[in-house]
């Protein structure tokens, strides 16, 4: 009895085994790799970049402001405007500070005129003052006052003040001018008389006759006269045509 129950214990053990075996391999190949989610795919990179650039777009974009200048839009950055940090320019970028009127576009509201605020925002930008000929340094310098930047204000004042120092002083340039005359001998008394005040005689030389051969040909000479005057007396100057 003990032999078969042994026999009956062999004959089922290695069935037994089998199964086991195949309920193990069945679960290892259902099963996944240990560390790896089965449900969750892994991050797309793509996204990821994605976020980060238009994180930075956004950080450099609110580096940039509009001016609506009388009607002309201005772009530049904070760091810009904020070269003198006590100006109207720094304080209109901390909003908290100072409000403003914007357009359309969201460009700052500033009722001046854009031809002198150009060389304002030049100044600000490379510290040189730089002007076209057909502005006035008194023009730029009223801007200047009103946006509150005090170092173009003192430069502005300094280059005034010596210019009008320079004109008051004579220091101006001084030009001859030369002017000749044609006459004949009985007008030259006429003609040194009526020369307008500052023109001094020079040279009267003689031509002579045209006509030899006639006695009663006048003769002809030619005055010569000097004036000295600054350039811009020259150009208001005008004096009659002589023949």
């Amino acid at each position: 009895m003990e032999a078969a129950s042994m026999e009956t214990f062999q004959t089922s053990s290695p069935l037994s085994s089998s199964l086991e075996g195949d309920r193990t391999s069945s679960n290892s190949l259902s099963s996944p790799p240990t560390g790896i989610a089965p449900s969750e795919p892994a991050p797309k990179l793509v996204n990821c970049d994605r976020c980060g650039s238009s994180e930075s777009s956004s950080s450099v974009g609110k580096q940039w402001v509009r001016l609506n200048v009388g009607g002309t839009v201005f772009m530049t950055t904070k760091t810009t405007l904020c070269r003198d940090p006590n100006s109207f320019l720094a304080r209109l970028c901390r909003e908290d500070e100072l409000t403003s009127d914007r357009d359309e576009t969201g460009a700052f509201l500033i009722d001046r005129d854009p031809a002198y605020f150009g060389p304002v925002l030049n100044f600000l930008r490379h510290g040189k003052l730089v002007l076209n000929r057909d502005l006035a340094e008194e023009g730029v310098l009223e801007e200047a006052e009103f946006y509150n930047i005090t170092d173009l204000i003192k430069l502005l004042k300094e280059q005034i003040t010596s210019r009008d120092r320079l004109s008051l002083t004579g220091n101006d340039t001084k030009n001859n001018v030369y002017r000749v005359i044609h006459c004949h001998e009985e007008e030259l008394t006429r003609v040194v008389s009526s020369m307008s005040d500052g023109w001094k005689f020079e040279q009267l030389v003689n031509l002579g006759s045209h006509y030899n051969f006639a006695g009663d040909s006048p003769t002809e000479f030619l005055c010569v006269m000097s004036m000295e005057c600054s350039p811009a007396a020259l150009n208001n100057h005008v004096e009659p045509s002589d023949r």
